[in-house]
């Protein structure tokens, strides 16, 4: 019974791994681009829903994280989009920045060749 509410009622009930985190991906609202994928707590979805700033469960490093915060590279939240059975989430956000650690725009900035990593336009 909780299966089907969770996937087809309104109630907003996330279902956390046993670790308890969630994936959450991030697209950029205006170019629909994937910039990157991290995961969240609790903590991190409360703070995010408070601050409309993407908040992050660093598994590295056992806390939250606010990204952006040593960078300025803010990700501001303006949508969150939650997948069929809630363990997933899609933050639609207007980046302040590059999203990747490395300066890239996004995480995504290779793709597997034949011979190994290529890079893409980014």
């Amino acid at each position: 019974m909780a299966d089907s509410v969770r996937e087809s009622g309104s109630d907003f009930m996330p279902r956390f791994d046993a670790n308890g985190l969630l994936t959450a991906i991030a697209v950029d609202s205006a170019t629909k681009d994937i910039l990157m994928v991290a995961f969240m707590d609790e903590e991190a979805l409360v703070r995010t829903r408070k601050t409309g700033l993407a908040h992050f469960h660093s598994r590295s490093r056992g806390e939250l994280w606010l990204k952006g915060e040593t960078s300025g590279h803010f990700l501001k939240v303006e949508d969150i989009l939650v997948d069929c059975d809630q363990d997933a989430l899609l933050l639609v956000v207007e980046p302040q920045g590059p999203a990747c650690h490395t300066g890239a725009r996004s995480c995504f900035y290779r793709k597997l060749g034949e011979e190994g990593l290529i890079p893409v336009g980014n």
